[in-house]
């Protein structure tokens, strides 16, 4: 049998309506041996929060623009939140990958050049890779003696 991609659906069970479309889904889903399907029943997993990303740019970021010097100059925010998301965002083959990411999250893709190119964002991470991902920035920060101020909520 050869059958085209399956696409990932998810569905949310919040309601009856739900919990019948999700019924029919698994009942109408192609049996496959060489290629099964496979179905996860989880708790859903939380998106980075807004008040996460509000904090980034009004904390760690906003100070290391500000104190920061490197090679004798400093650089403005959103420099540092792409060098940072080269550097610190998680890579497609961490192994706790699920409990950083979304599902489909990738940090590279090719170009049509054949370049590698960032397209991971912090818009796809989970409370957990996002909390992981701020740590990181402010020991980096730490590291070029960044003293982090702390803001009121």
């Amino acid at each position: 049998m050869d059958r085209p991609a399956f696409k990932t659906r998810t569905i949310r069970l919040i309601g009856q309506s739900q919990l019948d479309i999700a019924l029919a889904a698994v009942s109408n889903a192609p049996l496959d041996p060489n290629k099964p399907l496979e179905l996860v029943l989880r708790e859903e997993r939380k998106i980075r929060k807004l008040d996460q990303n509000s904090a980034m740019w009004s904390g760690p970021l906003f100070d290391i623009a500000e104190q920061a010097w490197v090679q004798g100059r400093q650089y403005a925010d959103v420099t540092w939140h792409e060098y940072f998301k080269e550097k610190y965002l998680p890579e497609d083959d961490d192994p706790d990958i699920a409990d950083l990411a979304k599902e489909g999250y990738r940090k590279y893709d090719i170009d049509p050049d054949g370049n590698r190119r960032l397209i991971g964002s912090t818009t796809q991470l989970l409370v957990r890779g996002m909390a992981l991902y701020m740590t990181a920035i402010e020991a980096h920060g730490a590291g070029l003696g960044v003293q982090f101020h702390v803001r009121a909520a």
